[in-house]
């Protein structure tokens, strides 16, 4: 193919090795690949206001200051990220997240309603995940494609990626029901100071197994097909093609 070569000619050119383009687009996918899923901060963000919220509750026992404080940091965590110039994406997530959490919270006079909406969006995106790998439309493969240019081609060209895509799937699918089979049990018969520190611990470790068994998968896969590259190439060598009949 044309655009093969014409990667390798640039690979001569800049005194590059295949090697270390291949390292250096792994590293870019892996970094794509935590980032994708929020990064350091958004795990931050989803699980430190929980923190917050529960360890007010347990010292005072105030739904209105616990729901205050939480809300109080999400909105500083959210001025942060402006500050520092990242997206919000994640951080107005996080706080809508604690916002609602809050209203029903306050709303209904019960703590443990603070983490109802949280429970819920979980449940629900397992199932999201669980249904997307049975009709073989992994939902993983769908999130992460744009980001590492192949978008679906995945689905059609490349079936190594296809299939770490939907092992990917399933396992966040299971994590996430794992993780609201222990936690709605605790809603109905536990009470709120049990539920907000149980959820507290079960934040961050299930998201970065998850995480870790994408990246393997991901690892062991053959590369994406950068469909974005190639339609550049297709187009240089179009308009490469018009300039020529014109001269």
């Amino acid at each position: 193919m044309a655009f093969t070569n014409k990667r390798t000619d640039q690979q001569v050119d800049h005194g590059q090795r295949p090697q270390d383009d291949a390292a250096a687009s792994k590293a870019a996918a892996d970094a794509a690949l935590l980032e994708a899923f929020g990064g350091v901060w958004g795990m931050v963000d989803t699980t430190v206001p929980g923190l917050v919220f529960v360890a007010v509750f347990t010292i005072r026992h105030d739904l209105t200051a616990s729901a205050v404080a939480a809300l109080g940091l999400t909105l500083l965590l959210a001025i942060a990220r402006l500050v520092r110039k990242q997206t919000l994406k994640h951080a107005l997530s996080g706080v809508f997240g604690v916002a609602f959490g809050a209203f029903f919270a306050m709303l209904s006079g019960d703590a443990k309603n603070f983490y109802l909406p949280g429970m819920l969006y979980t449940l629900g995106l397992a199932v999201a995940y669980v249904v997307s790998a049975l009709v073989r439309f992994p939902l993983i493969g769908v999130l992460l494609g744009p980001i590492l240019r192949e978008n679906l081609s995945w689905r059609t060209r490349n079936p190594g990626r296809f299939r770490a895509y939907t092992k990917a799937t399933w396992a966040w699918g299971l994590i996430l029901l794992a993780k609201s089979a222990i936690l709605f049990p605790l809603y109905w018969w536990g009470n709120a100071t049990q539920l907000g520190w149980v959820k507290v611990a079960l934040g961050i470790p299930p998201f970065l197994l998850a995480v870790y068994l994408t990246w393997i998968f991901l690892a062991k896969a053959p590369p994406p097909i950068d469909v974005i590259a190639e339609l550049e190439a297709e187009e240089a060598a179009e308009r490469a093609k018009r300039e020529s009949e014109t001269a």
